[in-house]
C-alpha cells in the first residue's frame, strides 16, 4: 500500500550505515552510503568505499568520515529503510553538487 503524505526520513546527501548485496556474490555486508534519494520507504544510495585506488568523489575524516573514502557512483542500489543501521552525517552542499554533476554526466 503506497502511502502519500508521509515525510521522507532520510534525504540526499545523507551518509548512512547499511545493510547492502554486491553484485558479485549474494552475501549481505553492512557498508556507508550516501542516499541519492527515498520514496515510499526505498532508499537509492550510492556505495562507499574505504578503498583509494577505486574511482569516485572523495569524502574525507575531516568531514565526518571514520577513514578517508570514496563515493562510488557506478554503484547504484535501493534498499528497504528496513536495511538502514545508523545515521552517520550529511556531506556538504559542495559535494552534493559533485555529485549531481556527475550523475548528469553520466545519464545526460
Amino acid at each position: 500500500m503506497m502511502k502519500f503524505g508521509t515525510k521522507n526520513k532520510y534525504k540526499f546527501g545523507d551518509v548512512i550505515i547499511a545493510e547492502v548485496q554486491f553484485t558479485d556474490t549474494f552475501e549481505i555486508k553492512t557498508r556507508p552510503a550516501v542516499v541519492l534519494f527515498e520514496e515510499y520507504d526505498n532508499i537509492v544510495c550510492a556505495v562507499i568505499t574505504s578503498n583509494p585506488n577505486m574511482k569516485g568523489i572523495s569524502i574525507t575524516k575531516k568531514e565526518g568520515m571514520k577513514a578517508e573514502s570514496i563515493i562510488k557512483l557506478n554503484y547504484i542500489f535501493t534498499i528497504s529503510e528496513k536495511m538502514v543501521k545508523k545515521f552517520l552525517l550529511n556531506i556538504s552542499e559542495e559535494k552534493k553538487q559533485l555529485i549531481k554533476k556527475e550523475l548528469i554526466k553520466r545519464f545526460g
